[in-house]
């Protein structure tokens, strides 16, 4: 793999592409400009003494400053340590006090949350956002730096959800990000010329990772700092978006508010999505607008996607997660043994290649968890068919043992989702004295549905062998959920969940 800095990127593209527009924000730049306000971000970073190997924290939404952060950081082998901007402040403190960052970058509007985190973790700030920003940088040239770091050199530290704990820093490197960006342009449609709409929030890596592949493949970037589901077709019309990355959540609002009379998406060539799997009934439904989706499973520890499904690969294959990117490799293993599994058995989804992230920040206890000898332990459970087609069942964690019987909860999720009343659902493990574990499904039904749990216990009967349908059913309000919107199935083990 190329031995290269990853801020170099953006000076490669501007140089190849100087006056192509970049970037749509507060203000449109192109490469070139861009790469000025790169420059003198990290002008300002040297002045500032931060250095190679130092962090900065971006708590900012999808906007130029945080492209100009990232990128000007890099040059300097400056680490940058993306922040869900939805957590609540306990969390922003934790992640500050752990990744020990010398600046933060925060968008203005959470100056008042800043100024909590601020009597806990003192660090110099600089407010992004809004013009303030640009007053910050423009005194500074805009002349190249040196690039100090690359390769094997950690330059980003995503922060996974913690659904169970704290959340993890995973270390991901000059050369993953590049891997990522090769494996995903040769894989899936995304072209030079192409105009990206970047709605998936930065501080995921499924939004993430699609800043780097666009300054490589020379993709203008429409910037959206909020998802709203009107202004999302309103964009993809007035700007002529031909591809973006969305959440099926975010695919499902679009959905709702979608009038063929009144909004022209003739450009929009496809959309991709992942982060969770997409329901077929929602595949099927943008295909008969004329709208292909293209499904990613993506890993935060993998640098974004670990594989693609397209319409191309055929209908019969869309219940998988497609094949694996370009330059990755991924099996199946005994979790028990390690041992490899042959086609269509389940097991755990494990990756290799160039994508693997270096380990957890300052936690070697979880990364030799995951990390042997190249090979990432995913903690899915899944299966590979004869054709190379991976499809994901369940979390590790999530599987339920019951009379010796591996149950699914993602199969008994599926089939209880079907019924035309049930909003969301989720089914985890309950101990049980005769059994060990039994499955339990907590459902938040529509209003005014008069659904009740025999109906439920009825439908999984019959759909599924017995041993695997639920034995309780629980109607709640919502599901309990985390900042990134997972949800938090430890809480309903635990019967907390929000009545």
């Amino acid at each position: 793999m190329l031995n290269v800095n990853i801020g170099e990127l953006m000076t490669h593209r501007a140089y190849l592409s100087p006056k192509t527009e970049g970037y749509v924000g507060r203000k449109r730049y192109s490469f070139s400009e861009m790469n000025q306000r790169v420059n003198q971000f990290a002008h300002f970073l040297q002045q500032e003494n931060i250095q190679t190997g130092d962090r900065i924290a971006l708590l900012c939404k999808n906007h130029e400053d945080f492209i100009t952060a990232f990128f000007g950081a890099a040059k300097l082998g400056v680490i940058t340590v993306p922040i869900n901007w939805r957590l609540q402040t306990s969390e922003i403190i934790y992640i500050l006090q752990n990744a020990e960052p010398t600046l933060l970058v925060h968008d203005v509007e959470f100056e008042e949350k800043i100024k909590e985190v601020l009597q806990h973790v003192p660090l110099k700030t600089v407010e992004a956002g809004d013009e303030r920003f640009d007053a910050y940088i423009e005194p500074f040239p805009t002349a190249e730096v040196t690039p100090v770091s690359k390769g094997d050199d950690t330059i980003l530290i995503m922060y996974t959800s913690g659904t169970t704990g704290k959340p993890k820093g995973a270390m991901i490197t000059h050369t993953n990000l590049l891997a990522a960006s090769l494996g995903m342009s040769h894989t899936i449609d995304w072209w030079f010329g192409d105009r990206f709409l970047s709605v998936a929030p930065f501080f995921h890596i499924g939004g993430f990772a699609p800043i780097i592949t666009n300054v490589h493949t020379g993709s203008t970037v429409v910037l959206m700092a909020d998802f709203d589901p009107i202004a999302v077709w309103k964009t993809i019309d007035e700007e002529k978006i031909t591809t973006m990355m969305t959440v099926p959540v975010m695919l499902q609002y679009m959905l709702k508010v979608f009038d063929k009379e009144k909004m022209n998406y003739k450009s929009l060539r496809n959309i991709t999505c992942g982060a969770s799997p997409v329901p077929e009934s929602l595949i099927r439904a943008y295909d008969q607008l004329g709208i292909p989706i293209q499904q990613v499973y993506g890993i935060t520890e993998y640098t974004g996607a670990v594989s693609f499904w397209k319409k191309i690969m055929g209908q019969d294959k869309i219940r998988s997660m497609g094949k694996m990117v370009f330059h990755g490799n991924v099996k199946i293993v005994d979790p028990a043994t390690n041992e490899p599994l042959p086609p269509n058995k389940i097991g755990e989804i494990v990756c290799s290649g160039p994508q693997v992230f270096k380990g957890y920040w300052k936690n070697e206890e979880e990364t030799k968890k995951v990390l042997n000898e190249g090979d990432y332990r995913s903690g899915d459970i899944g299966k590979i068919d004869e054709e190379g087609f991976i499809y994901v069942i369940d979390r590790l964690k999530d599987m339920i043992i019951s009379g010796g019987e591996n149950i699914y909860s993602s199969e008994l999720e599926n089939v209880i989702a079907s019924h035309p009343d049930v909003v969301e659902v989720a089914v985890v493990g309950v101990p049980d004295e005769k059994w060990g574990e039994v499955p339990k499904a907590f459902v938040v039904k529509s209003k005014s549905s008069p659904l009740k749990e025999e109906d439920i216990i009825q439908l999984c009967k019959k759909h599924l062998a017995s041993y695997k349908c639920v034995k309780d059913v629980e109607f709640i309000s919502q599901l309990p959920r985390n900042a990134s919107g997972k949800v938090l199935k430890h809480v309903l083990k635990t019967k907390k969940a929000v009545h």
